[in-house]
This record gives C-alpha cells, structure tokens and sequence, in this order.
C-alpha cells in the first residue's frame, strides 16, 4: 500500500482506514508527548489530534469498542492537557484493536464505565470463558436513553454465562446499514420502532466503502415500513444475524411478512429481560454443534472394544513400543474419538436419524440450501455422486471441457452423452477462462433444432474456476431456463465454499440464485414482466426469461469445503436447491449417496464439517472479508514496489476477461495513481468477474518456468506452497487463515528473489544472457495454441453430425488391449497428413491446465498434438512419453461404426413403432 495516505481510495475497506488512523493517532500523541509545552510545535500537535478523534468518532460510533465514551475520554485529556495519559490510553487501545484482544476480554466493555484501568485478563474471574459479540439497537434515542439501555441489559447478565454482548445504537436506517456491513461482531439486530431514514454523520472519508447502502434509494418508504424492510435488507445482506422487532403494532395489524421476516416481535411494555434471553437463546442456537459434542461425549465414556478398529481409543497405538510416537504425534484425543459405532450418541452418516441428521441441517441453514448432504472423500467424489444421481445413460449433460476430471469419469460412471463447451482461451497465460453464455444458448439451440432438447437433461460448470473466474450464475440460468424450463444445474463450486458468507460474492453462488429465482418466477410482479417480455418479442426472437408456468429451479451445488473453509482434508458437501427434488431425484440421489460413500466414514472430517458451518455462521463475514483485503494488500504492495515489479506483474481483470464480457468497464482493481476501484457494480452486471483472492503472478520476465519457479524458489528455498502454475504464471490463494504475516512473509520471500534474480544476471556470460533472454522471450512472446475441444469421431457420436458422445462406451472399449495401440507424438502429425483419423483412447490429462486435453472418442487434432508437443510439463494423466499416445485401431474404429450405425437405425424404428 502507498505510505503515509489518508485519502480512503487508498483503503481497500474500512477495516484498514480504521486501524491506519488510530496508528497515526498514536504516532501524533507520541510526538505531542516528547514536544516542549507552549511552543507552536505543541498547538500543531493539539490541532492535528483533534482533527484526528473527530475523524475515528464518525467510524467508532459504529462500533461498541472502544466506544462513544472512551472516545470523549480522550478529548478530555487532550482539554486538560494530560499528553502522558493521553498517550498510554491511545497506545493501550490500538493495541487491542490491532490485536482483536478487546474480544477475549469481556470485562474491557465495561472498564471505562467502572473508571477502572483496561485489564489483560482473558477470562471472567471465575474461570469461564466467554464469547464476545455485539448487538445492533436501531432506534432514535437519546444518548441518555442509550446510556439507560446499556445498563439496563448489563444488570441483566449472569456471571455464569457463556456469552457476554456490548451494544451497538444507531438512529437511522442507513446507519444500521452502514453498521451492519463495517462491524463484523455483530451478531444480532434489534429494531427498535421506525428509524428515520438519512444518516446525519456521513462524511466524504466513508462514502466509498457505502455506495450499496447509498444506492438504496428507500427513503420514500413510509417510515412505518422502514423496520420490516430493514430485516428484510438484514436477511439479504447478513442472514445468519438473529433479529428481533420491537413494536406497538397489535398484532392483528402486522404484516404476514413482517412476521415472517423476525425471529421474535416483541411489544414496548414487555421486560427487556425477554430480549435479553432471547438474543442468548439464538447465539446458543447456532453456537450448538450436534455431532461434534456428540463426538466429545462419546470420547470421554469408559467403554469395551468388542468391535472392529484397533486403533479405536488408542489401545493399539499407545501400547506399542513401535509406533507410540505416532499417537504421540496426534494426542489422545484423536484416538479416543475413533470409532465406528453409530450408537451412543453418534449416528450413521449413510440413514442419519441423530446428532448428524441436525449438523447437516444446520448446514443446509447456513449455506441456503433446502438440502445439504457432508461427503468425506472430497468433492470428486460430490461430482460424480450428483452426476449418477441425475443423469442416466442416453441423457445428454452440456459440460464445460475444463472442469474438473472427476466429472468427465462422472459421465463414463452414469453412460450419459457430454456435450462439451469450450472456455475462451487465455494463450498470453497458457490458460482458459470460461464458457460464454452465448456458446451454452447455441449449442443448447441446436440440440432443440435436432429434436434432442427433451434429453439435455443438465448444465454443468465450475464456478469459480481455479483461476478465479466467476459466472454471472443468476444470467446464465435465467436463459438456459428461457429456452429449457426443467433444466437442472451443476454448479462445481469446489473453490467456491466460502463466497456465500459476503454479499459481493454470495450473488453469484447456486443457493443464493436458486432461492432468489424460486421466489422471483412465483411472484406476480413477474408474471406481468414475463408476459410484457413475451408480447414485445419479435418475429423468430428467442425468449430471454422463463415461462413462469413450466419452469422448475433444480440446483445442486458440491464445494469443496476443506479448500477455503475449515474442515480436515477431503472434507465436502453437496448443497441442494431443488423444488423437484423429493418428487424426482431423492431415491436416485440416495442411491448414488450409498453407492459413493464409505460406510465407514471418518468421524473427525465429519466433526470437522460441523464445527466448520459454526464457523462461518458467526465469524464468516468477518474472515471472508479479511481474506479479500489480504488478497488486495498483496496486490497493491506488488504493484507499487519498484524491485517486485520489475519482475513480477499480478493480471487482474482484464487480463482474464475480454471487455465485451464485462460491461461495467472495471478493467483492474488497483492502481498507484488512483488507488481501489469498487467492484461492486461489476460483481452484479457483468457476465464473468474475477475472484480477488486468487492472485496470479506472471513471472515470465524472470525467465523461470511456472514449475520450476514453484519448486526451485517458492517451495525449496522458503517452504512456500501454492496448488497452480502455467507456463508463466504461478497462483497465490488466499483465504480464511491467511494472516497478515503471511502476507509479508511472501512479500519477503519475492524480494529475495528478485534479489537473487538481479545477481544471477550479473553473473552470466554473454552466452548465458542470450540464452536467458531467449527464455524469457519464450516465456512473454512465443505462445503454446491452446486448443478447443476437436469431436467425437462418428463411431462414438450419440446422434450422427449432433453434439454429444457416448464417452462410456469408447472409455470401456479400451479395457481390450486388441482395441488401441500407441503412436509416439512425433508421427502423429503425419499419419494425419496421410489422412489417418487418430482417436483417443483414454482421458489425456496435463498438469497444468489439470483437464482433459482428450477424452476417449475424441478426434484427435492437429492442434492438440501442437499443444501437447510444446507442453512443459513433467506430468500428464494417461500419457506415456516411451510409448506415446494410446489411440483405437483402425479395424475397431471401422467396426465401431458399423455397429453405431446400426443402432442408430434401431432407434428410428423405435421412434416410429412408438409414433
């Protein structure tokens, strides 16, 4: 970031103005401290720190600490001229706030009104640990009546509580608002009669991180409506907060939707006690994790082992002189919770009738979901589950070519014909962006002009790619459902798990949209847009929105929870959003389930999983949103450095997306001059958005390789770890865990290098630096094609000169080593110069990209023969470089044919004896 600016534009949020200004607060009072008293030195060191505290109380009214009250504190002492003081009580509370201290310590709420000094203690005296959260009044009180409230609640607290809250008042909607999107403690909101609608305490400093709450325009509500529409505005924005109403409305007046919207309305003439155990009584709630205590209390019970597992509670590890450091290693815990009952507590993950039947339902609760299934061996395992539970063979799936492999095995799996899609190419960075709306619409147009629309049966599309390309999810099933209402979506959101835990990201996940069209198609004010929509169309027009009486909102979402979420590895879920989804799908589904899933899952994932949706319910807007921010200082830093720079360039948006595909213009997220550019229009407008927290370096002017540059510098000189390189890029991810130090420590380790770049090049000779100069010419000029998807060679087409193959009959057909043979790379290119047709008999998988190049029954082209001959990878799935590419003879191919075009008739005559 850019030293010494106060400017906001160089703040990603408010979070990292905040804490910059009380830094400089405290540098100011220091130097006021250590100045002569009386001299021009000290009224400009007065002067500043006022300007500063002005400043800090329009962001700390939104917060409960340190609050108001300190704050008037502080100018007090600067009145009395008390600079020692002064300073100690500044640097005591940066302190806690850059530390997050203030939240392990219940009793700093309270010090200041005690005139009792901040304390280091961590726990209540008696030794119970409490969690801290904040709970926003709306209201427009006094600062009297506020006071009154705020004793009031805190006589009402028990010494014995698990939690302990500070208040948090606002007088207006948009400062509820405004609250609610900068305090990541606040836990729950209590709205307290009609709140005017303006903020009166807006200043030119915190407009740019509130234009979606400027941009409402709902100030010609009546303000009787402002409460109901403010839960509303809450459960769209924040849904896991608890909220409440406070009203005088008789209950025979109250909306259905006003009831509906709160967890509990509470009359003014009621004990504020009620409030108080109620707030406590929904924090218990989700605090609550069903199978993870079950596990805890199961672990502590003196039991006999009479049943599989020996290293169940850690007997056959503990008394072993061989491999006690193995348990050592892990700690008794770890044994004492591995079991395979399903009784005493536990449950059956394959028929959950207990403690894991209620974690999934507090799952699907928290991600959504109408529905949501914990897998223990990964997302693989999630994709080709939802795949064998939807489609049966003969169906037709439209797939994007470059998703994951566990989706194409998927297809062999369920015998289902893929169609697949390509991504628009990315050749400067040897990589692939994503599938355009326009090339889905037209592929899914030709099927309906062949007649084979009533087959397509799903869309699948990874969402958001492991580059960080994001769909524009509600556009794209808004038209595919214009042209096939029943459609069923797949939406791979593998590295996507935690983008439903901020409002930017959450509008482009499969739950958010599915729930969000369900209600919309249902709603009257659509019928009337649809039929206005269907009236105006012209002559042959394709319809862009759905026909409300057939459409069916089928979604099922699998994420990878253990890659952006805590959960042990290969910890996943399946999230599901289908209407049809008892009526249709539920015995097929099971099936699949039971088919895929171990019977003998491992209980620490599933824990793992449960304590994980925790997680993200009370502190997920918090760590999602610090992860975004670690993500943009790591971007800034990069960019403004002159050594790093020199070297290394972060893409951003437009390097990943072509303007025509982003209308909203935003074209980086940074720059030196100008500072942050706002997202938020581009996350809701254009059709692909790139994901800040995957950060992809090119590092082609360093004439180092991605592989290379990954495991000679990153990995064996700093035991740094990513998951993806190309040929020139290398990928950085943030996420929850990501702290600030990590952070620097990369920042660090790039300096290094680039040091060590700058001797290397000193160093070489003549020879040598034409030799680097030509890598790096390589590396930044010379490209790879990438190529498209070619066909699937007639043999193995569904329908004659349609999309779609029969990818499980050419994948088993090469379990007879008669039926292929293998053809090094080097004369492939000739035999198809004398016109031999070269298919593929297995999936071709490079690392990178890490999809297939070729799938069995595809046409190999002579593109991808290029491609894969200027590979400089050392790995490639299903590839043997001695013996070279494994391809179908010819005899079987001609034989092949024959017996498809035979089927082929087979199926006209059935057509017409159906006819």
């Amino acid at each position: 970031m850019q030293e010494n600016k106060s400017n906001s534009s160089y703040h990603y949020n408010v979070a990292q103005l905040r804490l910059e200004s009380w830094n400089n607060l405290k540098s100011e009072s220091t130097k006021l401290e250590k100045c002569n008293r009386g001299s021009s030195e000290e009224k400009n060191l007065q002067k500043s720190l006022r300007g500063l505290l002005k400043d800090i109380e329009v962001i700390e009214s939104y917060f409960a600490f340190p609050g108001i009250l300190r704050l008037r504190t502080l100018n007090e002492m600067l009145d009395r001229q008390e600079h020692t003081a002064l300073t100690n009580k500044i640097a005591e509370i940066t302190k806690h706030l850059v530390s997050d201290r203030y939240r392990s310590n219940p009793d700093l709420m309270e010090d200041d009104d005690q005139g009792v000094e901040t304390s280091e203690r961590g726990e209540h005296p008696e030794g119970i640990k409490k969690n801290y959260f904040e709970v926003l009044f709306v209201e427009d009180i006094s600062f009297h009546e506020e006071c009154k409230l705020r004793n009031d609640l805190k006589d009402l607290r028990g010494s014995n509580e698990q939690f302990n809250y500070g208040i948090v008042v606002q007088r207006s909607f948009e400062d509820a608002l405004i609250a609610l999107h900068f305090n990541y403690n606040i836990q729950a909101v209590v709205v307290r009669y009609a709140p005017p609608y303006h903020s009166k305490k807006l200043t030119p400093t915190l407009k740019p991180f509130i234009q979606k709450v400027l941009n409402l325009d709902l100030a010609s509500k009546p303000s009787s409506e402002l409460g109901p529409v403010l839960g509303d505005l809450v459960k769209k924005f924040r849904p896991e907060l608890d909220t409440y109403y406070v009203t005088d409305t008789a209950l025979g007046k109250l909306k259905d939707t006003t009831l509906k919207t709160f967890r509990r309305i509470f009359y003014r003439t009621e004990d504020l006690q009620e409030l108080h155990l109620t707030i406590l009584r929904g924090i218990c709630e989700r605090y609550e994790t069903p199978f993870f205590s079950a596990l805890k209390e199961y672990s502590k019970k003196p039991t006999g082992i009479f049943h599989a597992m020996p290293i169940s509670r850690g007997n056959s590890v503990f008394k072993s002189r061989w491999i006690n450091d193995f348990g050592n290693f892990y700690g008794r815990n770890m044994f004492l919770a591995e079991t395979s009952s399903t009784t005493g507590g536990l449950d059956s993950l394959l028929q959950p009738t207990g403690s894991l039947k209620k974690a999934q339902k507090m799952a699907s609760d928290a991600y959504g979901s109408l529905n949501t299934f914990f897998v223990t061996n990964g997302t693989s395992t999630a994709n080709k589950i939802v795949v064998q539970a939807l489609v049966k063979p003969g169906d037709v799936i439209l797939i994007d070519r470059d998703c994951h492999k566990s989706h194409h095995y998927g297809l062999v799996l369920s015998g289902a014909y893929p169609v697949y899609l390509d991504s628009y190419p990315i050749e400067e960075y040897s990589m692939y962006g994503a599938v355009p709306l326009e090339q889905i619409k037209e592929k899914l147009l030709r099927l309906k002009k062949e007649g084979r629309l009533d087959l397509v049966k799903m869309l699948l599309l990874t969402n958001c790619t492991f580059d960080g390309l994001v769909y524009n999810v509600e556009k794209v099933m808004q038209e595919i459902l214009a042209i096939k209402p029943d459609m069923v979506f797949l939406w791979d959101e593998a590295w996507f798990a935690f983008a439903g835990f901020t409002y930017n990201y959450k509008q482009r996940t499969g739950m958010f949209v599915a729930k969000k069209l369900h209600e919309k198609y249902n709603s009257s004010a659509y019928r009337e847009e649809y039929e206005e929509h269907v009236t105006n169309l012209k002559k042959d027009e394709i319809p862009r929105l759905p026909d409300p009486d057939k459409v069916r909102i089928r979604v099922y979402s699998t994420q990878s929870t253990h890659k952006t979420l805590s959960s042990f590895r290969q910890g996943s879920m399946i999230h599901i959003w289908d209407e049809d989804f008892r009526r249709k799908s539920e015995n097929t589904f099971m099936e699949a389930y039971m088919t895929h899933t171990s019977t003998s899952p491992n209980y620490q994932m599933l824990a793992s999983l449960d304590v994980g949706r925790r997680q993200v319910q009370f502190e997920g807007y918090e760590l999602v949103e610090k992860s975004i921010e670690m993500a943009m200082v790591l971007r800034a830093k990069i960019n403004d450095h002159p050594r790093l720079n020199k070297y290394f360039d972060v893409l951003t948006v437009s390097d990943f997306i072509p303007a025509e595909l982003r209308k909203s213009g935003l074209s980086e997220y940074y720059t030196s001059k100008e500072g942050w550019n706002r997202m938020e229009t581009a996350w809701e407008k254009d059709e692909f958005v790139l994901d800040p927290t995957k950060i992809t370096l090119h590092i082609g002017r360093t004439g180092v390789d991605g592989d290379t540059f990954k495991n000679k510098y990153l990995m064996d000189k700093f035991n740094i770890q990513i998951n993806k390189t190309s040929r020139n890029t290398v990928l950085f991810m943030t996420n929850i865990g990501t702290t600030r130090g990590s952070v620097t420590y990369l920042t660090n380790a790039l300096l290094k290098i680039a040091d060590e770049l700058d001797k290397e090049l000193l160093s070489l000779s003549s020879k040598e630096s034409k030799i680097r100069e030509e890598r790096i010419y390589s590396l930044t000029k010379d490209f790879p094609p990438l190529p498209d998807f070619s066909y699937f060679h007639n043999s193995f087409q569904a329908v004659p000169g349609v999309p779609g193959g029969n990818i499980r009959e050419a994948f088993f057909l090469a379990y007879n080593e008669e039926n292929y043979e293998y053809m090094p790379l080097e004369e492939c290119l000739p035999a198809m110069e004398n016109d031999r047709t070269l298919v593929a008999s297995s999936f071709i998988i490079p690392y990178p990209p890490g999809f297939p190049v070729l799938v069995p029954g595809q046409v190999v082209s002579k593109e991808i023969i290029r491609f894969l001959t200027a590979l400089d990878v050392s790995e490639i799935h299903g590839y043997r470089a001695d013996l070279g590419l494994r391809i179908f003879k010819e005899n079987v191919l001609n034989r092949q044919k024959t017996v498809t075009s035979m089927g082929a008739m087979g199926n006209v005559k059935k057509k017409k004896l159906i006819k």
